[in-house]
């Protein structure tokens, strides 16, 4: 009966990792062709709310603590509590699927954004100081003739 216990614990273990190895963040999925989408369920209705397609998995986490703050509130469970500003009353008072997506989808495609043009930058110029100038002549310490 003890090496039951065991197993149960061990695969439980197994499909946490999983499962963090999955979904690095709460609400969010990756699709088969690597796009990470964002989604939540209404409170006391089985429908959900779209909250977007996201090239990268912080975008659509952000959307989704976005989202999920304007359902739940302050006590929300998020992914990046310190992230989270907190807006206008009249704002948190408007608490409408459509309202919601809204605000979710700006947060998310604005850190997508921001990610994807800093990727880009680095990358460039990473790719810039490691290409050689092919147009330059080469020096004499860059010689052949040894």
């Amino acid at each position: 009966m003890d090496g039951d216990c065991y197993s149960s614990s061990r695969s439980t273990e197994k499909r946490k990792q999983r499962q963090q190895q999955d979904k690095p963040y709460r609400g969010i999925r990756m699709r088969k062709w690597g796009k990470w989408v964002a989604e939540i369920r209404e409170p006391n209705k089985r429908s959900r709310i779209w909250l977007g397609s996201y090239t990268s998995p912080v975008a659509a986490a952000r959307a989704y603590d976005t989202a999920v703050f304007y359902l739940r509130g302050p006590s929300a469970r998020l992914n990046f509590p310190d992230l989270l500003f907190e807006e206008d009353d009249d704002e948190l008072r408007d608490v409408s699927a459509a309202s919601i997506r809204k605000k979710a989808t700006e947060v998310g495609a604005r850190v997508d954004a921001l990610q994807t043009a800093d990727h880009a930058s680095q990358s460039k110029s990473s790719r810039v100081s490691e290409t050689p100038d092919l147009n330059e002549y080469p020096g004499p310490e860059n010689s052949d003739e040894d």
